[in-house]
């Protein structure tokens, strides 16, 4: 079961999209089936997270929290820090909060990106997902 909890305002959120996307990296990863949360959150709401769980009370793109076998995990992702950053970029910002779900499932599984050359590979990892959800043209944005 793939649970979509929206608790920001900053970007539309459709959960059938959020819903299909986490479906098809789950299966691309070749992730057995489990239940996972995704959490969509202001900025002051992972700012908060962030202090807590890490010491660091900056907001950050996306903070993942992986639980159990029967609960894969909780990733709570702050659309806000995506706008902000594809703003820069002249990125697309829900492309931006596509990728940070990605790399939050990435964490879930036990990816990492402390160190340069797993941050390379994780990248690369990234990389290989978004392509699978262009290919199946799977978007955020509210058909």
């Amino acid at each position: 079961m793939i649970s979509v909890y929206n608790r920001q305002k900053d970007l539309k959120i459709c959960k059938s999209s959020v819903r299909a996307l986490v479906k098809a990296t789950l299966l691309y990863l070749e992730i057995p089936f489990q239940e996972i949360s995704v959490y969509f959150v202001t900025k002051e709401h992972i700012a908060n997270l962030h202090h807590q769980y890490f010491h660091d009370p900056s907001p950050t793109d996306c903070i993942s929290f992986p639980l159990d076998d029967t609960h894969l995990g909780e990733v709570f992702v702050c659309p806000y820090i995506a706008k902000e950053y594809a703003k820069k970029g002249r990125l697309d910002p829900y492309r931006e909060t596509m990728l940070y779900i990605v790399h939050s499932i990435l964490h879930l599984m036990g990816w990492d990106d402390l160190e340069e050359k797993e941050r390379r590979a994780m990248r690369k990892k990234e990389k290989s997902c978004m392509r699978n959800l262009d290919e199946l043209r799977l978007t955020l944005k509210a058909s």
